[in-house]
């Protein structure tokens, strides 16, 4: 599949979407929001785990700003509905492992952009900025929702009231990603991440995706139910069967991915 705003590269089970307009820091149209949902959508129905990053100095600096009539007429309410919420669904949702490399900057939508996946690893030089109230809106593109949940009310609201720049080891601190990199090491530390994931159990991933993001509506005994259904699917696969045999031979497991 050919696009235009992003490219997309697929090898080993490991799928890498970049999103290619460097020269306006990434930002987010209508056309690259549909190719991002193409593309993820294709990439977890293909791969193993996918990882979303940018070219250039910037991860995404959100919605594009640069066409002011495009601007002036837009329908933010139907923008978020119809562009933003498929792009999201399609990372979120997402039946294998997601990890956003955030190479740079992640501002207003691009930094929601970035904590719509399962992992978040960022070089030391990038920042995270809710950059809303600027421009006079609020947090969207699942910010929202996110930043509570991994900052901690307090730290979420400050982030959405003030606007700061949140430096990479600042936000790994924080619990906002999970963890920041040194610059020299950035490309080559998320790439060995992501071959770790595209080469593990993707039945075992896919079940702890949805027993994590379920615990916030569980009681306990809901929860316990939840994990001892999903680990009954583990167990009949023959990842479960290659890596109880790997352990007892003292080898590293060879997981087929079901």
């Amino acid at each position: 599949m050919a696009y235009q705003t992003i490219t997309t590269e697929t090898d080993a089970g490991l799928a890498v979407i970049t999103l290619a307009r460097p020269e306006v820091m990434n930002a987010l149209n209508t056309q690259m929001r549909a190719e991002i949902t193409d593309a993820m959508r294709r990439a977890g129905a293909e791969a193993r785990c996918v990882v979303l990053t940018g070219a250039g100095r910037a991860f995404c600096s959100g919605q594009d700003l640069g066409d002011r009539a495009q601007v002036a007429d837009i329908d933010l309410e139907r923008t978020l509905r119809d562009e933003y919420e498929p792009m999201l669904r399609a990372i979120y949702d997402c039946p294998v492992p997601v990890i956003a490399a955030v190479n740079g900057a992640a501002a207003g939508a691009g930094a929601n952009l970035a904590l719509a996946a399962d992992v978040v690893i960022a070089a030391e030089s990038a920042f995270f900025s809710q950059a809303f109230t600027r421009i006079g809106l609020m947090p969207d593109a699942g910010g929202t929702w996110w930043l509570p949940r991994q900052m901690g009310f307090a730290k979420a609201m400050g982030a959405a009231l003030f606007a700061d720049r949140i430096p990479a080891r600042q936000a790994a601190n924080w619990g906002m990603i999970w963890e920041c990199v040194p610059d020299a090491d950035f490309d080559a530390h998320w790439r060995r991440r992501a071959e770790h994931l595209a080469q593990g159990p993707t039945v075992a991933f896919r079940n702890i995706k949805t027993a994590i993001r379920s615990a916030w509506g569980h009681d306990l005994d809901g929860q316990l139910a939840l994990e001892a259904r999903l680990q009954g699917e583990c167990g009949m696969t023959r990842d479960f069967k290659e890596g109880v045999l790997a352990f007892l031979e003292k080898r590293p497991a060879r997981f087929e991915g079901r």
